[in-house]
Formats: C-alpha cells, sequence, structure tokens
C-alpha cells in the first residue's frame, strides 16, 4: 500500500522558498555592508547614496516595521559614520541623502505596517475557518458513556491556519465503549481529509463489528481506499505518510482490550501510580501495512478495574519540549494530580502542567481523552 498526507522533510519547495525568504531579509543588511566597505577604502569616490536609501525600502517588502525601522537607523549610522570620515559634513550631497532616507524610511514604514495589517486579517479569517472546519469532523466525547466517564481536550499548535492532523473519538456500543484517538503525520487539506476518512470509517464500523481488530482493519481499508481514488493526493504527498492510530474497548467486564497501530501506548493511572499499556509485539501504523506479514486477530487486553483511569492521547503531549529540551514527563504529571476530579478537570490540570512546561508555546497539536471506569455499584446512566 502506498503512504500518503506528508511530503518528505528533507529539502523541497518549501525548504527552499523558506531559505529564499531568509536571503530576502538579508538583501538590505549586506547592501548597508557594502556601502560601509566602499566609503572605508578608496573606492569611496562611488556615489553610494542612492544604495542607503534602498536599505529601508528593501526591508520595508519582508522584515515589517520594526525591521524597516531598525534597517533604517543602521543606514543613518552609516551615513553619520562616513560623511565624518570623509571630511563631507556640509555638502549639499549628503543632506540630500539624509533627506532621501527619511522620505524612504517614512514610506516604508507606513507601508509596512498596512500590509502586515491586511495580511495577520487575512491570517485570522483564515484560522477561523480552518477552526470551524476541524470542528466539524471533531466533537467532544460525552461525560458518560456506559461504565466510563469521560473527558477530551484537543489543543492546536502555533501553526497558522494549517489545520492539524490529531483525531479522537468516544462511542457507546453494543460492545462497550470503544475509542480511538490518532495522528496524522502532516498538516492541512491532506491531513484533515485523512482524519476525516478514519473517523468516519471508526464511527460506522464501531456498530457493527464484534471484534476490535475488525474496527480499525475497517479504518485501514477506507484508507487504502482514498489512496486509490485517482488525484486525490499529489504524487510527492503520497511518498512518505502514515497514521498512527490506537482503538480501546471497555466492556462491561474490568479489563480494556487495545489494538495499536504505531501509536504511544496508553497510561493506566491505577492507586496513584502510571503503567504504559506497551504491546507485546508492535505494528505499524496505517498506511505502513506492508512491513508486516501477518497481524494478530485479537486485540491486547489488560487490566482496568474500577476507580482506574486510562489516558489516551498523542505524541504531541509527550514530545513536547521546555527551554532546556526536556521532554513533558506524562506519568509524573498525571500522579501529581489529586483524585476525585472530573475527567474535564483532570485534563485541564494536565493542560496547565503541559503550558507550564513549554512556557505557554506547543510545537505540536495535541489530543487526549481520559476514560475513568465508574464503580459497579452506580445506576447505569439512562442515556
Amino acid at each position: 500500500m502506498k503512504s500518503l498526507l506528508r511530503a518528505p522533510t528533507g529539502p523541497g519547495a518549501g525548504g527552499r522558498g523558506r531559505m529564499l525568504f531568509t536571503l530576502m531579509q538579508c538583501v538590505p543588511f549586506a547592501i548597508a555592508l557594502a556601502v560601509l566597505v566602499i566609503e572605508l577604502t578608496p573606492a569611496h569616490f562611488i556615489y553610494t547614496g542612492p544604495l542607503l536609501t534602498a536599505v529601508p525600502a528593501l526591508a520595508a517588502v519582508t522584515l515589517g516595521p520594526r525591521g524597516t525601522a531598525a534597517a533604517a537607523a543602521l543606514a543613518l549610522a552609516i551615513s553619520v559614520a562616513t560623511a565624518a570620515y570623509n571630511s563631507a559634513w556640509g555638502t549639499l550631497q549628503v543632506y540630500t541623502n539624509f533627506l532621501a532616507l527619511g522620505l524612504v524610511t517614512a514610506a516604508g514604514f507606513v507601508t509596512s505596517s498596512a500590509v502586515r495589517a491586511r495580511r495577520q486579517r487575512e491570517l485570522d479569517q483564515v484560522r477561523r475557518i480552518a477552526v470551524a472546519a476541524q470542528d466539524v469532523v471533531l466533537r467532544p466525547v460525552p461525560a458518560r458513556l456506559g461504565p466510563v466517564s469521560a473527558g477530551s481536550l484537543c489543543l492546536a499548535a502555533g501553526t497558522g491556519a494549517r489545520v492539524g492532523g490529531d483525531l479522537y473519538e468516544a462511542v457507546q456500543t453494543p460492545f462497550g465503549v470503544r475509542m480511538i484517538v490518532g495522528d496524522v503525520r502532516g498538516k492541512g487539506l491532506s491531513a484533515i481529509r485523512a482524519v476525516a476518512v478514519v473517523l468516519g470509517a471508526f464511527r460506522e464500523a464501531v456498530h457493527y463489528e464484534d471484534e476490535l481488530v475488525e474496527v480499525m482493519n475497517r479504518c485501514s481499508a477506507a484508507l487504502r481506499r482514498e489512496v486509490a481514488k485517482p488525484g486525490a493526493y499529489d504524487e510527492e504527498v503520497l511518498l512518505e505518510g502514515f497514521i498512527t492510530a490506537l482503538v480501546a474497548q471497555v466492556p462491561n467486564e474490568p479489563v480494556v482490550q487495545v489494538v495499536n497501530r504505531g501509536h504511544p501506548p496508553p497510561l493506566l493511572l491505577h492507586e496513584g501510580r502510571t503503567t504504559p499499556l506497551v504491546p507485546p509485539a508492535p505494528l505499524p501504523p496505517l498506511g505502513l501495512e506492508d512491513l508486516v506479514a501477518d497481524f494478530p486477530d485479537k486485540p491486547d487486553s489488560y487490566p482496568f478495574a474500577p476507580g482506574d483511569r486510562l489516558l489516551l492521547y498523542t505524541d504531541g503531549v509527550i514530545e513536547a519540549r521546555d527551554g532546556r529540551g526536556e521532554f513533558f514527563a506524562l506519568p509524573r504529571a498525571m500522579e501529581g494530580i489529586g483524585g476525585g476530579t472530573s475527567p474535564q478537570a483532570f485534563l485541564e490540570q494536565l493542560h496547565r502542567a503541559l503550558v507550564r512546561h513549554t512556557g505557554g508555546g506547543l510545537a505540536d497539536d495535541v489530543a487526549m481523552i481520559l476514560a475513568d471506569r465508574r464503580p459497579t455499584t452506580e445506576r447505569p446512566d439512562p442515556r
């Protein structure tokens, strides 16, 4: 099966574009340095006034208002220093250069501010549309589902208007509560399209498939059909993408059944201690089925007693780093939250701990589902 959903991370169109933009940002300062060299060498007979005037004008294109002001200040300092070095004070040429530099700086500053404000308005509008589109696909998890109480949390990284590729869902079915959490490698429309395909297959299959493994197989099959559509994805996008996914089932018995396809293992909080539910045989993510010949036909089963808490999450949680480059210690953070909190309050406390660890910035999207096994003495939820 061809893999999908994200272009290679190596040199490509995006990398070349960023490199070109960075070079353009350096051009004004390179021109200022060239003028300084000319003025301090025997080549100072060359008239450099127009070159210095171009410094703030070029900075206004790529550096914004602050960058324009910095470039203009540098150009002014060079003008003053070279005029003093060459004993050119009092000449009409020097004052003409100052006047031209002032006029171009003012025009560049105003233009840059207006363009920046317009781009921000456009980005805000596109971001609102992107968030609305993602909200249509993802929906909050109900607070009560059969034998569990549940909560969900989804946080977007600071990625502008790009929609993320995290997915989650929890559904009460005749076979128990079934949950999924996954992470599409990449962002943008390709990612959200893959999220919609997998979630659509999951929401349909959970009500009809007896075996949890078959639910995951249905998600994989839906993804294969999506890839097979002519023109659904660019060839470049099809080169190396995949989806890590995990489905879990909580039946009436005190166990949880898990099928893990390359996803971070869920964490079980039992009597104040966390345990990762690591699969005995790792399986590849969706989209990389060719790497394994045989797949198990039964899910992995783990104890899940009343009072236990089960956290399903994406790798954006455990890969979040602080200023020193240290990863977020999710098990320790879970153990540090006192008992008696609702699932949603528990997730909110995890969110605050994550924000403190990263200093307020997330490098990747975050999605979490928390399921509490309720005591068996509780009355069944009429809903």
